[in-house]
């Protein structure tokens, strides 16, 4: 299958990696002659046009020595030039559709949308709607009739989570917005702290998980932790247990990369599968008793979360307009609650015997 072929697939069931912008780093020759930057870079980056090129110069996408720069900069020795560029399979065309959205916040430059599990977040060869971007397409034309549908942006995604993942993303509005979040994606400065129930009692209160994650090398379909470092690419998560109920445990999680199902990957691979989790292991009973109301007891609670138990509750970034730090914050769904909740009496009543 080819990385076309691949990303498109992921789309299509809403599983791709948060990042959707990666990062180009060139240092000119000592011998480089000086030549206009955008011809430079036409030369150096695959697929790249010198209309693509100056349209990223003037948006902010390229940097020399840490500094933006006009498309006729022209390039000497020794120049450190960054190029962030758009990594994203385009899909189909965005047809606006009614979804209803649950916007948590909006401004000029920003919107902060809470995406339920079980929504695709954006469209794809052969899945052109009933995402959360056919969503925002109706929502801003209700508010400009002037858009039409073959003018609509893009809405500067910068990130995404899983069809199935619930909670927090957030979307640029403008081109500078875009620059801005897609920088400090790269640069792992925005902070997004996830909550998630995880099967098994980690022995420790806190840890962090260091392990390369890329697709696994026998199913295609899923990813792996490969901790040596010698496939995939750097992926690191923080864990902290909130509250422990014996068989399976409730954690938060901080990622400082964002790599395809990162978290859902790492907790499997420290052997702590995330509840439900019917990609890596976690829609089967991995702790507990052989007692056949205790399985009865954990289909139920698959019934109550009929999907991976993850929720994005909080991220924070410098805001693109106004310089600031912003820290936005949801609260659990329905089914999250109520699963946790169930799992919480059961610690509580019948208490959690030794096996």
């Amino acid at each position: 299958m080819s990385k076309a072929s691949e990303q498109e697939e992921l789309l299509e069931n809403g599983e791709s990696s948060d990042e959707l912008y990666e990062r180009h780093a060139i240092t000119c020759d000592p011998g480089q002659e000086p030549y206009r930057i955008d011809k430079f870079l036409v030369g150096r980056i695959e697929y790249a046009t010198r209309n693509k090129v100056q349209k990223a110069i003037e948006s902010g996408m390229v940097t020399v020595n840490g500094k933006n720069v006009q498309p006729n900069y022209k390039v000497k020795p020794g120049d450190e030039i960054i190029v962030y560029s758009d990594k994203e399979v385009k899909g189909e065309q965005i047809v606006p559709e009614f979804i209803p959205l649950d916007i948590q916040y909006e401004d000029d430059d920003v919107m902060i949308i809470n995406k339920p599990a079980g929504l695709v977040v954006h469209p794809a060869s052969g899945n052109p709607n009933g995402t959360l971007i056919n969503g925002v397409a109706w929502y801003l034309k209700q508010k400009n009739k002037d858009i039409s549908e073959e003018t609509l942006p893009r809405y500067g995604m910068v990130h995404r989570i899983d069809k199935n993942t619930s909670g927090l993303m957030v979307l640029a509005k403008t081109d500078k917005a875009v620059t801005s979040l897609a920088k400090q994606f790269f640069d792992h400065t925005v902070f997004r702290r996830y909550i998630a129930l995880v099967w098994g009692d980690p022995s420790e209160d806190e840890g962090t998980v260091n392990a390369h994650i890329g697709r696994h090398q026998r199913f295609r379909k899923l990813f792996d932790a490969y901790p040596e470092g010698d496939h995939g690419k750097e992926a690191i998560t923080h864990y902290k247990v909130l509250e422990r109920f014996g068989y399976v445990t409730l954690v938060e999680c901080r990622l400082e990369t964002g790599r395809t199902h990162q978290i859902r990957v790492h907790m499997q691979h420290i052997g702590h599968p995330l509840f439900n989790d019917d990609f890596y292991g976690g829609d089967r009973i991995v702790k507990g008793t052989v007692y056949s109301k205790y399985k009865q007891f954990v289909e139920n609670c698959f019934a109550i979360c009929p999907r991976h138990a993850l929720h994005a509750r909080n991220i924070g970034f410098k805001h693109p307009g106004t310089g600031e730090q912003v820290l936005f914050e949801c609260e659990l769904p329905q089914d999250m609650k109520e699963l946790i909740e169930k799992w919480r009496n059961y610690v509580k009543f019948k208490g959690v015997p030794e096996e």
